[in-house]
C-alpha cells in the first residue's frame, strides 16, 4: 500500500475556484501542502488562496484554462516556478453540459475537453517526470455517473465514463512504476452543479448530498492508501455491482425513474 503525506508536497488542484475543488485545496492546505490552485474563475481561486492561507497553509493561484494542452502546460509551469516539482494532481475541473438528445455539437465537445481529455493532457505532461522522479499520484474527480449513468445528461455520462476509463488505463499501465491513480465517483454534492440540476436534484440526493468539505475529507483519507475508486457514498459499490451482475435489470431500474422523472 503507497502512502501519500500532503505534508510539504506540491499539489495542483484544477476547477478549484469553487465546490469540491476548493475543498480539496483547503483541506491540502490543511495538511502542509503547498497547493496550488487552479481555475477559470479569477475570482474564485483569489478566495479559495485566502481560505487556504487563512487556514494556515500555502497557496498559489494560477487563473486559466486547464483543460486546454496550452493551458496546462502553463499551469504545470506556473506551479514549478512557485514550489518546485508537482508531487500530486487533483484533476477536479468538471462541466455538465446538454440535456437529452438535444444537447448541442458545442455541449459535447466542451464535455469531452474538460472531463476527458484536461486529464489526458495532464497525464501525457507529468507522467514522463514522474517516471524519472520514482512515482507521483493522479487524482481525477469523476463522478457516480462515471461507473452508473445520469439520466437525463448524456454528455456528463459519456464523458465521465470516459474519465474512469482513462483513469483505469493509466493505473493498469503504471501502478507498476510508482505512479498512484484515483478516481473519486461521489453522487451529489452540495455544490453549484447540483443546485443546477432541476428534476435530477433528488435523484442525485437520494442517498443523501454531501458537502463538499465531506468529500474532500475522504479524498484525503484515501490518500493514505491506492485503492482506485474513492466513493464517498460507499452505496455506489452496490450499485456498481448490480449494475455489472444484472445489467438489463440496472437499466430496467433505471427505465422506471425515467418515466417518474417524465411525469414532471
Amino acid at each position: 500500500m503507497s502512502a501519500f503525506d500532503p505534508a510539504g508536497s506540491v499539489a495542483v488542484v484544477t476547477g478549484a475556484g469553487n465546490g469540491i475543488g476548493a475543498a480539496l485545496a483547503e483541506a491540502l492546505g490543511s495538511r502542509g501542502a503547498k497547493v496550488v490552485v487552479a481555475d477559470l474563475d479569477a475570482a474564485g481561486v483569489e478566495r479559495t488562496v485566502a481560505a487556504v492561507e487563512t487556514a494556515g497553509g500555502t497557496a498559489v493561484g494560477v487563473a486559466g484554462d486547464a483543460a486546454s494542452e496550452s493551458g496546462i502546460e502553463s499551469l504545470i509551469a506556473g506551479a514549478t516556478e512557485a514550489f518546485g516539482p508537482i508531487d500530486a494532481w487533483f484533476a477536479n475541473a468538471g462541466i455538465d453540459r446538454g440535456r437529452g438528445l438535444q444537447a448541442s455539437e458545442a455541449d459535447w465537445e466542451s464535455s469531452f475537453q474538460v472531463n476527458v481529455m484536461a486529464h489526458v493532457r495532464a497525464a501525457r505532461a507529468l507522467v514522463p517526470g514522474w517516471l524519472e522522479s520514482g512515482g507521483g499520484r493522479f487524482v481525477v474527480t469523476a463522478s457516480a455517473a462515471g461507473l452508473l449513468t445520469m439520466l437525463g445528461a448524456p454528455a456528463y455520462s459519456v464523458t465521465k465514463h470516459g474519465a474512469v476509463a482513462f483513469a483505469e488505463w493509466l493505473s493498469a499501465t503504471y501502478r507498476h512504476r510508482g505512479i498512484v491513480v484515483q478516481a473519486v465517483c461521489p453522487q451529489g454534492v452540495q455544490t453549484r452543479m447540483l443546485d443546477d440540476s432541476g428534476p435530477l436534484q433528488e435523484i442525485l440526493s437520494h442517498d443523501s448530498a454531501l458537502t463538499a468539505e465531506q468529500v474532500a475529507a475522504d479524498v484525503l483519507a484515501a490518500l493514505d492508501g491506492d485503492d482506485f475508486l474513492i466513493l464517498p457514498h460507499p452505496e455506489v459499490a452496490e450499485y456498481y455491482t448490480a449494475r455489472a451482475g444484472s445489467t438489463d435489470r440496472w437499466i430496467g431500474g433505471m427505465n422506471r425513474i425515467q418515466q417518474r422523472l417524465d411525469e414532471h
